[in-house]
C-alpha cells in the first residue's frame, strides 16, 4: 500500500504550469495523464500522482511555507536533467543538483515552480 493517493499544489496560471510540469516531470519519467478542463491536469506514471490544480475556492494559490514535494528519481543524470529543465523552464534554484549528506547516497536537487511551490527531486542509488 502506497502511503498517499496523489499530491496537489496550486496555481494561478494553469497554461504555464502545463509547460513547466510536462517539460520537467518528463526528465524524471513522469507524463501528464489527464487534463481536468479548466481546472488543472494530472500527472503520474501508470496512475494519477501529481496534480497541479486551480484552487477548488475560487481563491488565488498560494505556496506553504515549509512544504516541499519530493519526487523520486531513477538515477542521477535524471535529477541533473530536472534541475536544469526547471531553470530553463523559469523555476527558481532552491538547492542545485548534488549529494546530500543526511543519507548515504543522497543526491538531489531543489527548484521553486511558477508558482512559487518548492519542488525536490531525490535519488538514493550509489554513482
Amino acid at each position: 500500500m502506497a502511503v498517499f493517493t496523489h499530491i496537489t499544489v496550486g496555481t494561478n496560471h494553469l497554461e504555464n504550469a502545463r509547460s513547466f510540469y510536462d517539460r520537467v516531470l518528463g526528465e524524471i519519467g513522469l507524463k501528464r495523464v489527464a487534463d481536468l478542463n479548466d481546472n488543472g491536469s494530472i500527472w503520474g506514471q501508470e496512475s494519477p500522482s501529481f496534480f497541479v490544480l486551480k484552487p477548488a475556492n475560487g481563491q488565488a494559490a498560494t505556496v506553504g511555507n515549509g512544504v516541499t514535494v519530493s519526487f523520486e528519481a531513477p538515477d542521477r543524470k535524471s535529477i541533473d536533467a530536472f534541475y536544469k529543465s526547471a531553470l530553463a523552464a523559469g523555476g527558481k534554484c532552491e538547492g542545485p543538483a548534488g549529494p546530500r549528506g543526511w543519507a548515504p547516497n543522497a543526491y538531489a536537487a531543489y527548484v521553486r515552480d511558477l508558482d512559487g511551490n518548492k519542488l525536490a527531486v531525490y535519488c538514493f542509488k550509489a554513482e
